[in-house]
């Protein structure tokens, strides 16, 4: 099962042992905590529980 991060849309990609999981997973791309919950292999909510904080751009 693959789900879309909700802070930068990466595809998290998510094995069979998630099929029945409530609880949180990591965004490897951006770092983001996603809250989720799995029933019987299919989504029933996902939620963004926090975000990486990135340091502002730098001014030329």
């Amino acid at each position: 099962m693959k789900i879309n991060c909700l802070s930068c849309g990466h595809k998290v990609d998510l094995d069979d042992m998630y099929d029945d999981y409530a609880g949180q997973v990591k965004c490897f791309a951006c770092g983001a905590i996603l809250e989720i919950k799995i029933e019987e292999g299919k989504l029933k909510s996902v939620k963004l529980a926090s975000r990486v904080a990135r340091p502002p751009d730098e001014e030329q």
